[in-house]
C-alpha cells in the first residue's frame, strides 16, 4: 500500500479507537489519544507490514486494553 492511502487508513481507524478509549477508561481525547500514541499497540499499527490496520478498532482496543493492564502486547489470530 502507498505511502498516502497507508496513512488515509490510520486517519479513519485511530479516532475510533480513542473514542473506545475514552468510552472505557473516562478520560478525555486528549489523554485518550496520548496514552494510544504512546502505546506499543499505536507503535506497530505506524508499521504498515504489520498488518494491524486490517483489524477493527475494536479489536486494537482490546489490544490496547490488554496492554495498559498486563504490559503485554498480544497479537489477534487474525493479525
Amino acid at each position: 500500500m502507498d505511502k498516502k492511502k497507508f496513512e488515509s487508513m490510520l486517519i479513519l481507524i485511530v479516532p475510533k479507537v480513542v473514542k473506545l478509549i475514552t468510552e472505557n477508561y473516562n478520560i478525555d481525547e486528549i489523554a485518550a489519544f496520548n496514552k494510544f500514541y504512546a502505546s506499543k499497540v499505536y507503535e506497530k499499527l505506524e508499521q504498515e507490514e504489520t498488518k494491524l490496520w486490517h483489524l477493527s478498532p475494536l479489536t486494537l482496543f482490546n489490544m490496547f486494553d490488554e496492554e495498559q493492564k498486563n504490559g503485554t502486547l498480544i497479537f489477534p489470530e487474525e493479525a
